[in-house]
């Protein structure tokens, strides 16, 4: 065993990963592969953006075909192990298992990072087959073929994990790219030492490979290929599973089913399944607490990174965003591989890719909570979105002033967001004055969950804003009426009896403690002026 080949690390990887508390069996994926081993359809490459699972998954294969470590004591407890398949495979080949995010110490060149790796692969292959007589200033890819002859017909199952790393780093020229293009190309295009090469990473290799290089490789991405959909992130399904789990692990639940939802949902396979982020799943399960948990890694994950050459390109597509109306994208995933994003398509592409806004059926949103807390964020700091950031800080006080029923206030803020030449916002109808809303309310988000078009009572509300970490605090009921007035927008309310939704089901004691305010709001189109209403639907439950 060594730096690389058939490491008992991946396995002792996984095994911990099995043993976790919110462990989730996706081994079936290894019964796909298998048919691919020694095929013409032998070169896998699988991108889904960061916290995605797929570092979970490489290291499955890499235990699971090896046999290093103790891999038999997991995986003849999950899935695969009842696929006929499962005993000709598990454990029968040499793997050559590569983790491209790992760099040497003290790395500032792309010569450093390349020779880290192959003088390691050659010492793990000068020191599994002796007989192969591979020397230190061999290519690797001479070395595997050395051994391919000297062993009769020796063969490799390759893992490349995260192979797009090294893109990300700010020493690499793009002549380095292509350096390491033709490496893998040399490594593993047309060699008969390769009976699998499965590969991952965030960025498609299609851009980089413009050429034949690395064309043997099939690619599966979230967007455009349904195949391996639910291998990567949580299903419904799956989420169902790890939720009663946790109910039965843990004592004192502050994390409900809706909240997971709420938070972590809005991914989709290219078939509309719904897909959760898995990292982020597992990380509210394991601390009780509904959070957030996008970690940012450095710009790539800064989402002002991609706009910031070409705000006014995309802001008014934010600020539809933001108030949860979808944005028509034509999403090109290999535009995401080229930082010089010049088309609002490609910049929306490039944050697709890295799971900042989910696409289905030619539209991208923002997904869930979890990332519509991070464009909250970037809306409130950068003044270079014009409109869009003025509204956004204003929304603190917009909130304030609807529970201390300032509606001078309130009205003077909807007049202010009507004159701020905002372009998406005709007002023509009541959707356009819901989109104003969205924006002026955007503060709510931080401590509300705020949903649209609810039933509740007999009818739909626009807009409940649950309390989310105080239920003492007060819940709003909001309706919308153009050439309409507030009192009616609150007549509405009260005779749809919405406020049953803060009541909970029959019998039970209510979730939600604190006052229920009705709020209606109405645009006169003729006068071109704002009106609000505030009552108090329900005052304070009595609680200890």
């Amino acid at each position: 065993m060594g730096y690389y080949l058939n490491t008992a690390a991946v396995a002792d990887t996984y095994s911990r990963e099995y043993h976790s508390p919110y462990f989730v069996d996706k081994s079936l994926l290894l019964e796909q592969l298998m048919g691919r081993v020694e095929t013409s359809t032998n070169y896998v490459c699988i991108t889904r953006p960061r916290r995605f699972g797929k570092s979970v998954m490489a290291n499955m294969i890499a235990a699971f075909f090896s046999g290093a470590g103790d891999a038999e004591a997991v995986f003849d407890g999950l899935k695969i192990a009842a696929s006929d398949l499962y005993k000709d495979y598990a454990g029968k080949y040499d793997v050559a298992f590569i983790s491209f995010n790992e760099l040497p110490r003290k790395c500032t060149s792309y010569e450093q990072y390349i020779e880290r790796i192959e003088n390691r692969l050659l010492e793990d292959l000068q020191r599994a087959y002796p007989k192969a007589g591979i020397q230190k200033e061999d290519a690797v890819w001479d070395a595997f073929s050395a051994v391919y002859h000297a062993y009769g017909s020796k063969r490799f199952i390759f893992v490349l994990d995260e192979w797009d790393f090294i893109f990300h780093r700010d020493f690499v020229t793009l002549k380095d790219r292509k350096e390491y293009i033709d490496f893998l190309s040399n490594l593993l295009k047309g060699k008969a030492y390769v009976s699998l090469a499965y590969m991952t990473g965030i960025l498609p290799i299609a851009k980089y490979s413009s050429g034949s290089e690395l064309n043997m490789f099939l690619e599966y991405t979230m967007a455009s290929e349904e195949m391996y959909s639910d291998d990567f992130g949580f299903t419904e399904e799956e989420v169902d599973d790890l939720y009663e789990r946790f109910l039965k692990n843990q004592p004192n639940p502050r994390v409900d089913r809706d909240g997971l939802r709420l938070w972590y949902d809005g991914y989709h396979t290219k078939q509309g399944e719904r897909v959760y982020n898995p990292r982020s799943v597992v990380a509210a399960l394991t601390n009780n607490n509904l959070g957030n948990y996008w970690t940012s890694a450095g710009p790539y994950d800064e989402i002002f990174y991609y706009i910031e050459h070409n705000t006014a390109k995309v802001r008014d597509d934010l600020a539809k965003l933001v108030s949860e109306i979808p944005v028509c994208a034509n999403v090109q995933e290999y535009a995401a591989t080229s930082m010089n994003l010049t088309t609002k398509d490609e910049i929306f592409s490039a944050m697709v890719v890295y799971g900042f806004l989910s696409y289905e059926k030619g539209c991208v949103r923002i997904p869930n909570k979890e990332l519509m807390d991070h464009f909250r964020d970037m809306l409130v700091k950068e003044p270079a979105l014009g409109y869009v950031h003025q509204l956004a800080k204003i929304s603190d006080r917009m909130l304030r002033a609807t529970f201390e029923n300032d509606t001078a206030v309130m009205s003077e803020i909807l007049e202010f967001a009507h004159n701020t030449e905002v372009p998406l916002l005709n007002y023509n109808n009541e959707t356009d004055l819901a989109a104003v809303v969205n924006l002026v309310y955007l503060a709510a988000r931080d401590t509300y969950r705020v949903e649209r078009e609810d039933k509740c009572g007999t009818g739909y509300v626009d807009f409940i804003f649950y309390p989310q970490a105080d239920l003492k605090a007060d819940g709003m009921i909001l309706e919308l009426k153009v050439n309409d007035t507030p009192k009616n927008a609150l007549q509405q309310i009260k005779d749809k009896k919405y406020a049953l939704k803060f009541e909970g089901k029959l019998g039970e004691e209510p979730k939600y403690l604190g006052r229920i305010l009705g709020v209606g709001i109405g645009y006169d189109k003729k006068t071109k002026i704002h009106s609000c209403r505030i009552e108090v639907l329900r005052n304070k439950k009595n609680f200890p």
